[in-house]
């Protein structure tokens, strides 16, 4: 091991949402045996985003401590859909999804993973040779009731909604993957927490010694409400050109960029506190942005992409020339949301719209920017932080802050 108990808890804490349970993690780190350490994806998605990386990110630190990194692709289990956070049955993908995803997930995840410490491997490998038999036995070591404690399937069997029984089965067959695998931890998101904790019991019925349980949250999209999605359109794609990604980055909310600082940066914490006081003091946060940008493309790219795509959004930014001299004005999120729909913004009080109605057709006419940058979605809505110069027409301005009521 490349570092005592103390220093290798205190880095694998960091941005973590579970630990269970922190007391095994450090026996089994003082025996000074690199873990084995697993985590499953399913090939839903042809392409990773910056919310896929936070667990990569921390899969990584694990690498650093000279562990030994699983990074799991569950091609068996994407046939059957992970029925976690669904109100409804999930579809499954085809064989040939699943396959043309997996390779593309393998072709990207070097961008973070050191290729020499990561074992890549394939649940298939041990569930396409599994006979009914063996299937049946998996089954019979959970309950139903323990089953719909899981809170999306209780509420879907209180609603009336159908479970199918192949849903049921996702869960043991993920479970099953640490008992085959032998794993010492599993990384998931916070919404694969039940899923981590079967594994966990699957391994003791199995008589192996249960795993750890780490869960990291779910990074929030550049809206800054929903977690990051592709379905969604608030990701940022860690294949994407790099002017595009860090002109993503720049909408974050001042707010927001301390939550990626953490999840996503690899600066130390005591760095990020030094960045949150300058800010505080008087530092411009569109500055420090720069340097969150700069750190997430150059990760992806190159130090040089970085500084070129910097270079390029400021002259963009400024070839607009956008007034610098508006006063603010605050708009308010709507207190259930957590935001606020641009076309209220343009007419709350901004003096750039009279109505909605008049916001929407003004966006539906080419004539709204925000930041300089033409806005064609009507049912955009700015998160809460979110600082932005408005923009109608050619000549009419106002620079809006959204902030929550009282």
């Amino acid at each position: 091991m490349t570092a005592d108990v103390t220093t290798q808890l205190a880095e694998i804490k960091r941005g973590v949402q579970d630990l269970l349970i922190e007391a095994e993690l450090a026996k089994k780190l003082a025996r000074g045996k690199p873990l084995r350490i697993k985590a499953g994806f399913d090939p839903t998605a042809p392409d990773l985003h910056l919310g896929h990386t936070v667990l990569i990110n921390k899969m990584r630190q694990f690498q650093q401590f000279g562990h030994e990194v699983i990074f799991l692709i569950g091609d068996f289990t994407g046939l059957i859909g992970d029925p976690t956070g669904r109100n409804a049955t999930r579809p499954r993908l085809t064989p040939e999804d699943v396959k043309a995803n997996a390779r593309t997930y393998e072709e990207q995840i070097f961008r973070i993973l050191d290729p020499e410490a990561t074992r890549i491997d394939f649940n298939s490998r041990w569930f396409s040779s599994m006979s009914a038999v063996g299937l049946i036995e998996i089954a019979a070591k959970h309950t139903v009731a323990r089953m719909l404690e899981r809170d999306d399937f209780a509420k879907r069997y209180k609603g009336g909604q159908p479970i199918s029984i192949h849903e049921f089965l996702y869960p043991l067959v993920q479970g099953y993957d640490s008992v085959a695998l032998e794993a010492d931890v599993e990384l998931g998101g916070t919404d694969q927490k039940f899923n981590l904790l079967v594994g966990r019991q699957l391994q003791e019925a199995y008589g192996q010694e249960p795993q750890i349980v780490l869960t990291m949250p779910l990074l929030e999209g550049l809206d800054g409400v929903q977690k990051m999605s592709k379905s969604l359109g608030n990701y940022v794609g860690i294949a994407e050109p790099a002017s595009e990604m860090f002109g993503k980055l720049m909408r974050i909310s001042d707010e927001l960029m301390w939550r990626y600082f953490e999840l996503l940066s690899f600066r130390p914490l005591g760095e990020v506190e030094g960045l949150k006081k300058a800010v505080a003091g008087g530092r411009n946060p569109r500055d420090v942005k720069f340097e969150l940008g700069c750190e997430i493309v150059a990760r992806f790219h190159d130090a040089t992409a970085a500084e070129r795509a910097q270079a390029d959004f400021i002259a963009r930014f400024s070839e607009k020339a956008l007034p610098t001299d508006l006063p603010e004005i605050q708009v308010f999120a709507d207190e259930k949301t957590g935001d606020i729909a641009l076309t209220a913004a343009l007419a709350a009080g901004t003096g750039l719209a009279a109505s909605g109605s008049e916001a929407r057709r003004k966006i539906a006419e080419g004539a709204v920017r925000i930041d300089g940058e033409k806005v064609t979605d009507q049912a955009l809505r700015l998160p809460l932080g979110a600082a932005h110069v408005l923009q109608l027409g050619s000549r009419r301005f106002a620079r809006v802050k959204v902030v929550r009521k009282g």
